[in-house]
């Protein structure tokens, strides 16, 4: 047990609703194998609000005990960041961050590291575009999931310095580390999920299968415009029950990203799967979707849509020893091999022009949604329906290559996609990067903040009469009785807007009284005597007592 990670994490508790997305369950299953695989001494949770470290602590264990110490800390808690010396991110925007590390008046302070879950929407291509034109380091990285969005983040980061080479001159082309890292899976808890015999029979025994019947599964969201098109896989799966001479049973455990899409869903499997028996299982109930781990022969999954990074469900059928067939799509050639864990299916996309930049025009304009934008480009995405039929039906049909593919799948999840086996790669990622962050030589750190970002007081200067200094002059308003006067004695509702700035009540009270018995006292002689840290605290109560009317002021 060595060392000490900060977290970024956005929300207070830890945990999942229904209809979760992808990267959300891949964030959590990943800060848990860090809690439970790390072999840190302490993980520092930082969020938004404030987060019990007890119950932080059992999201994080879920069933094994735990050695990690869990602490608990405000986002913008940089110290906690500097003590551990990575701050990790489960995005891919770096930018702020570094900004707000620059604050420190030290770029050095620690690394930071984001993981890329999508690269499709534009805004976030433009946030992680960012770290060209932030104080982003070698010491900092974001994390690539496989090599197709290594390929295509780094050549997006090869054009956009060449742009802004051109725009403003100079031959640098600013990029950061983009080291290739995989998510990770809990074998154990899957594999256990999936070797109960007396639950498969039960499940297909409910579900209306005989014994040689063959059972396709998908598992994931139902959406038709961020996931997956359905016809291509019902046509597959119906295709190959002609092949194999039996009709196939295929099972979507998901759940619809709008539940008016799930008419649109059955109608299609009528269309395109007519003699094939169709299972809608609710994906969010996990005693079902640990049932059909169980129950299943073969995994599906006919992704075509750039919304798409990695692919969690694959590698988790892997765990489960189902032979996978699925679309030669983004991360899933890099977690499947070929001929050995299942088959990939081929691919086409259009080349690159008209109409696909009026596609994309259309949704910057703010005419189509980001959901409209990818499910129209999906449309013209195509997987070879056959060549996937054609799997199925030789899966169908061979209950002993179904048991080699999937013993093959599930040793190449043990030996590169188990938490165990990934989370060292993020360890040594870190190392490596603490590595290049000692060897910096010192910099000076300029501008500390960004200049599009500034200090709110400071970017708009100009609109005050004046700003306060250590020479402004505070009296208490003529006529203002002190022990009745509402902003220090009664609790105004409208009063406490924004007080977790400024000193509380009961000080500001003491105050006021001191400048009472000394008119005209000097704003830096009031807070000379008060600890460093709290100084700003005190200024904005005392100016938010010259708003309510309590204290006048006067320059010099």
């Amino acid at each position: 047990m060595s060392g000490e990670l900060a977290i970024h994490h956005l929300g207070g508790g830890l945990g999942l609703g229904p209809n979760a997305f992808g990267r959300d369950v891949a964030n959590l299953a990943l800060y848990r194998a860090f809690a439970q695989h790390g072999g840190y001494e302490r993980l520092h949770m930082l969020t938004s609000t404030p987060t019990d470290p007890g119950g932080m602590a059992e999201a994080l264990a879920g069933d094994l005990p735990l050695t990690t110490a869990i602490e608990t800390g405000a986002l913008l808690d940089l110290g906690r960041a500097r003590r551990a010396g990575t701050l990790f991110r489960g995005k891919a925007d770096l930018a702020e961050m570094a900004w707000a590390r620059r604050g420190l008046m030290n770029d050095s302070a620690f690394s930071l590291v984001g993981l890329i879950h999508t690269i499709a929407p534009p805004l976030t291509r433009e946030e992680i575009a960012q770290a060209s034109l932030a104080p982003v380091h070698p010491w900092d990285a974001i994390i690539c999931t496989s090599p197709s969005v290594h390929a295509s983040i780094k050549t997006m980061f090869e054009g956009w310095t060449d742009y802004l080479g051109e725009r403003f001159g100079g031959p640098r082309r600013p990029m950061p580390h983009l080291p290739i890292l995989p998510l990770g899976v809990d074998m154990g808890a899957i594999a256990a999920l999936a070797d109960r015999p007396d639950v498969r029979r039960q499940t297909r025994a409910r579900l209306g299968l005989a014994e040689e019947d063959v059972m396709a599964l998908w598992v994931g969201r139902l959406s038709f415009f961020e996931k997956a098109a359905p016809q291509p896989m019902f046509r597959a799966v119906e295709e190959a029950g002609r092949l194999a001479g039996r009709p196939l049973h295929f099972a979507l455990a998901g759940w619809f990203a709008r539940e008016s899409d799930r008419a649109h869903f059955e109608a299609a499997a009528r269309a395109y799967a007519p003699s094939a028996t169709i299972h809608w299982i609710d994906g969010n109930d996990a005693d079902q979707l640990g049932q059909m781990w169980a129950a299943s022969d073969i995994f599906l999954s006919l992704v075509d849509n750039i919304q798409e990074t990695f692919g969690l469900a694959p590698v988790e059928a892997m765990a489960a020893g189902l032979p996978v067939v699925a679309s030669d799509w983004d991360g899933y050639r890099f977690t499947i091999r070929h001929g050995q864990d299942g088959f990939l299916v081929p691919t086409l996309i259009p080349g690159a022009g008209p109409p696909s930049e009026a596609l994309l025009r259309r949704h910057l304009a703010r005419i189509d949604t980001y959901q409209s934008y990818v499910g129209q480009a999906a449309q013209y995405t195509a997987v070879d329906v056959g060549a996937a039929a054609r799997a199925l039906a030789e899966l169908a049909g061979s209950p002993e290559l179904r048991a080699r593919m999937g013993a093959a799948g599930r040793q190449r999840v043990r030996e590169t996609f188990d938490w165990r086996q990934v989370i060292p790669t993020y360890r040594a990622l870190f190392d490596e990067l603490a590595e290049i962050r000692r060897a910096a030589p010192p910099s000076d750190a300029r501008p500390r903040l960004n200049p599009l970002h500034g200090d709110p007081f400071a970017d708009h200067r100009s609109f005050a009469t004046a700003a306060a200094g250590a020479d402004l002059r505070l009296s208490v308003r003529p006529g203002i009785d002190l022990s009745r006067d509402p902003a220090l004695t009664r609790a105004v509702e409208l009063d406490s807007f924004g007080e977790a700035w400024r000193a509380p009540r009961p000080e500001l009270a003491q105050l006021a009284a001191h400048i009472a018995e000394h008119p005209d006292a000097r704003l830096g002689d009031l807070v000379a005597a008060i600890p460093p840290e709290r100084r700003s605290r005190v200024t904005y109560g005392l100016l938010w007592l010259c708003k309510m009317g309590v204290l006048d002021w006067r320059q010099g």
